[in-house]
């Protein structure tokens, strides 16, 4: 597995950010792998859901996903080069899982309840 460092990402790099709790700032978790980030982005949505059904928290506005890392997209200060992770082909998170993992996040589990 690829040691990811956050602090010093070179192109390719992955993480996984995710907010609990909008406006506060995201909990970032470097991946080696697409598959690796939305199985952690899964796990992430399942147990925030988890804690509002039994009452760990009365209520929460949570948002993640996976970024990689480009340095040609560095501009100053406005942008740190971490961009929306899509696939070779420029599909995006869920239609990659869909169509070509036959996987599906939690939001098209909630679909179907």
């Amino acid at each position: 597995m690829k040691k990811v460092d956050l602090k010093n990402p070179k192109n390719g790099d992955l993480k996984v950010w995710w907010i609990p709790q909008v406006p506060m700032k995201p909990f970032e978790y470097p991946v080696s792998s697409p598959q690796e980030g939305f199985m952690l982005l899964d796990a992430l949505a399942k147990y925030d859901l988890f804690q509002l059904e039994n009452n760990v928290k009365p209520d929460f506005c949570n948002i993640g996903g996976l970024s990689e890392f480009d340095e040609e997209d560095i501009e100053g200060e406005d942008f740190d080069g971490w961009g929306d992770w899509f696939s070779e082909m420029g599909d995006d998170m869920d239609y990659y899982l869909r169509e070509e993992n036959g996987l599906e996040l939690l939001n098209n589990d909630l679909k179907n309840n």
